[in-house]
């Protein structure tokens, strides 16, 4: 065989193994609504950019007829290309073969790429579309789940790592997924639970669809364990090359700076917040008021929208936003939202990410379900991580800023570098309402009109106290700023703060309240 022979023989053997399953296993995967694996690699990567390696990677079972079966690529695509012209590292799972599920060569090319992604220092993207374990492999598969996770752990805070759910993703296979930083789920697609429909009619007896258990919108809503929600496999990966956009590669390089653009969303910042303290409104406003472009990546969207997280740029810098969100249970903190603010915060950390916080909320929320939830433990964990937090931090306050809510929401004294107070900003132990009963109670009570000796009451501790200028008497807020005055403040404070630097504790790790 000459070489143009053997060039030739390599190019078919090539077209056979990229065959997947075969064109029949291909047609049932489209026809359930799904890309196949190499289709989601091409519409996820920049054009042409794709090396894929280990292509010809096959099992090494023996039992359960295993010997006698060929399985291309061993049911998983893996390979390096770019976003935006920066390298990544992808991997995805081949549901035509033998419905992706995992060996233990198909996790040794998943381990094999995520040690490349940690060697180079870039993002590490994995497409999960697996049937779960490869039982004839038996304690083989359960082996490589376990080398994967510890990849994932170690990985934590070095390199970005995603993760795309587009099918079934069950059993021990979901925590490779609750270990990376980023989850991103389809509608009507992905699939992610630990025990299947099947088990938990067997055990309790109860039926549940595999939406209704654990669909897209199970996850984006109600557990938080999806970051990003897309109606369809398109909108999901341009949402991925977004949010890759706008973070950095790794944990030593900073996000890059784009060219300064002025905000472009038509909003009057300066009537944002409504006269009346009880009226809501969406902080997403004040966010597109100062951010670049008005452009604001939101991360977990539709899970705890008491809080809005998220990216922006500011000057051309990609800052995250902690934000209460007053237009949803009035922005207070509860055991949901404080875990989703605690967990962005350490990111931003991790990956030197300043971080602005944007204030307003009465305080936690009370109530036998969230004591009896943990909202002590889970409430210390917004405490723990902007206290452990040594990016920049800056904080304005907007309206309501009471008791425990005042200190959490990265106030001065968890060593915010800034603090700026709105002229609305009210900051005080709590309510002008319920102060003014307890403080005031005997002579509400002797009063011939209880119910105006009440309201004038309340309009005086309003005056003392529930206001930012005492604050601002004992420096707790640096400045008192207008509205229309925050984007140019902030510029200032994120220049003022580009080496910032903090001398350590010396010790090993702490131990938040997980």
């Amino acid at each position: 065989m000459n070489n143009n022979e053997k060039v030739e023989a390599l190019n078919k053997k090539r077209q056979e193994v990229m065959l997947g399953g075969g064109e029949d296993a291909i047609q049932k995967q489209k026809q359930s609504g799904k890309l196949t694996a190499r289709e989601r690699i091409s519409l996820l990567l920049d054009p042409n950019s794709f090396n894929e390696y280990d292509l010809f990677a096959q099992h090494e079972a023996k039992d359960f007829g295993m010997m006698e079966k060929v399985l291309n690529g061993d049911g998983v695509i893996i390979g390096t290309g770019t976003i935006h012209n920066k390298p990544v590292c992808v991997f995805a799972q081949d549901f035509t073969v033998v419905g992706g599920s995992l060996g233990y060569m198909h996790a040794k090319k998943i381990t094999k790429i995520q040690d490349v992604a940690m060697k180079m220092r870039v993002p590490c993207i994995g497409i999960n579309d697996s049937g779960g374990a490869r039982i004839q492999e038996g304690v083989s598969s359960l082996a490589g789940y376990g080398e994967i996770f510890y990849r994932n752990t170690q990985a934590s805070g070095v390199i970005p790592q995603i993760s795309v759910i587009l099918g079934p993703c069950a059993g021990g296979a979901v925590y490779s997924p609750a270990l990376t930083d980023f989850v991103f789920v389809v509608d009507k697609v992905s699939k992610m639970f630990i025990t299947g429909p099947e088990v938990i009619k067997t055990v309790l007896g109860e039926e549940i669809s595999q939406e209704d258990l654990g669909g897209a919108r199970v996850h984006s809503e109600i557990t938080g364990n999806a970051h990003f929600f897309a109606h369809n496999e398109q909108e999901c990966f341009m949402q991925i090359r977004k949010l890759l956009s706008i973070i950095p590669q790794n944990n030593k390089n900073a996000a890059d700076k784009n060219k300064t653009e002025k905000p472009t969303a038509k909003i009057d910042i300066n009537n944002i917040v409504p006269i009346d303290p009880t009226k809501p409104y969406d902080v997403r406003d004040v966010i597109k008021a100062i951010t670049d472009n008005s452009d604001f990546v939101e991360v977990m969207e539709k899970f705890a929208q008491n809080m809005v997280i998220g990216y922006g740029r500011i000057d051309g810098k990609t800052v995250g936003f902690v934000a209460n969100q007053p237009y949803y249970l009035a922005g207070v903190l509860d055991v949901d939202c404080s875990d989703k603010a605690a967990r962005f915060i350490r990111y931003c950390d991790a990956f030197n990410i300043p971080i602005v916080t944007l204030v307003d909320l009465p305080g936690y929320l009370p109530g036998v379900q969230q004591e009896h939830s943990g909202v002590i433990r889970h409430g210390a964990k917004i405490l723990y991580a902007y206290s452990e937090a040594s990016v920049p931090k800056i904080t304005v306050i907007l309206r309501k800023a009471y008791g425990g809510g005042y200190i959490a929401m990265g106030s001065r004294h968890l060593e915010a570098d800034f603090v700026y107070a709105w002229p609305t900003a009210e900051i005080a132990v709590m309510g002008p309402q319920g102060a003014a009963n307890i403080i005031f109670r005997k002579e509400i009570m002797a009063a011939e009109n209880p119910d105006e000796m009440r309201k004038q009451k309340v309009e005086e501790y309003k005056q003392r106290f529930a206001n930012p200028y005492v604050a601002a008497a004992k420096g707790y807020v640096d400045s008192v700023i207008k509205p229309a005055e925050t984007r140019e403040m902030l510029i200032h404070s994120l220049n003022v703060c580009e080496n910032k630097a903090e001398i350590k504790t010396d010790k090993k790790h702490g131990i938040p309240p997980f």
